[in-house]
């Protein structure tokens, strides 16, 4: 039976039949382009694991962003630097060990030469030893790690902070000092000289122990700076991801709504299309 229209069929606006202004596709058509734009922005977000791809994302938290990552990045710069500086420490008391066992020899080689049992001449033998220590005491002054000489006396100053500035004054050790320079000059070719030369070699070891006493105090000032940074690194960063790092469960829940939607209004948009065809109906 063929269907008779109604003048309620036909309302004004939107709802009118037409043919040229398919008012449902287009608004179907739009709504789909946003759901497949909600939905590329979900699938970017998932795959690079940020929720800031493009800066109009969040504008603000885009630029807080890039200043905690330039932050983060010279915080790590710093580290580093702190590292090289205790590894320089600890090359320092490294060759520190070797003078104070020199020394040491030094020292009972003079203890031997007092004994008034030996001649000159074997006190000569003793010599030759104490000698060829002192030089390798002197010899140790001039080392230097990466150009930087370690035993010059020239203080440091290591940066210990992300912004440059705040420095430590790593205390320097100057192995060419006169209580070193005196002791490695000293002779004991006599008792009268073995005599001089052991309170110049106690004097000597007196002075490394003060050394080595502020390399190790230099070590652990470094390592509670090094420490420090870590922590504000640690707290920089999850500062940071709280701005740019995306929550993979939200989003998703997020990615599975936008995808549902874009299939749902692609089906929508294919039934608008062909609403027009009813008018159809109207010719035959």
């Amino acid at each position: 039976m063929k269907k008779l229209w109604r003048q309620s069929d036909f309302k004004e606006g939107a709802n009118t039949m037409v043919i040229n202004t398919n008012y449902s596709a287009l608004s179907s058509a739009r709504q789909l382009g946003e759901s497949q734009g909600m939905l590329n922005k979900s699938l970017a977000r998932l795959s690079s694991g940020s929720k800031l791809v493009n800066p109009t994302d969040d504008a603000a938290g885009f630029a807080v962003s890039t200043r905690f990552d330039a932050q983060i990045n010279r915080t790590q710069a710093a580290v580093d630097n702190i590292g090289n500086a205790v590894s320089f420490s600890q090359t320092q008391d490294g060759y520190l060990k070797k003078v104070a066992k020199a020394l040491d020899r030094m020292s009972e080689l003079t203890m031997l030469a007092l004994d008034e049992t030996k001649s000159n001449t074997d006190r000569g033998l003793y010599n030759t030893e104490f000698t060829n220590l002192g030089n390798f005491v002197t010899a140790t002054a001039a080392r230097d790690f990466n150009g930087v000489s370690m035993f010059s006396g020239s203080a440091l100053n290591v940066t210990v902070n992300s912004e440059g500035t705040s420095n430590f004054a790593y205390n320097a050790v100057n192995l060419a000092n006169t209580t070193y320079t005196t002791a490695t000059a000293s002779t004991i070719t006599s008792t009268t000289l073995a005599t001089t030369a052991l309170t110049n070699v106690k004097a000597a070891i007196n002075q490394l122990a003060t050394d080595r006493a502020v390399v190790g105090a230099n070590q652990s000032a470094l390592n509670m700076y090094q420490e420090q940074l870590g922590v504000s690194k640690d707290n920089l960063s999850a500062a940071n991801s709280r701005i740019k790092d995306v929550n993979v469960a939200d989003e998703s829940t997020n990615f599975a709504r936008f995808n549902i939607l874009v299939q749902a209004g692609t089906a929508m948009l294919a039934q608008a299309n062909a609403s027009p065809q009813s008018a159809l109906r109207l010719l035959g």
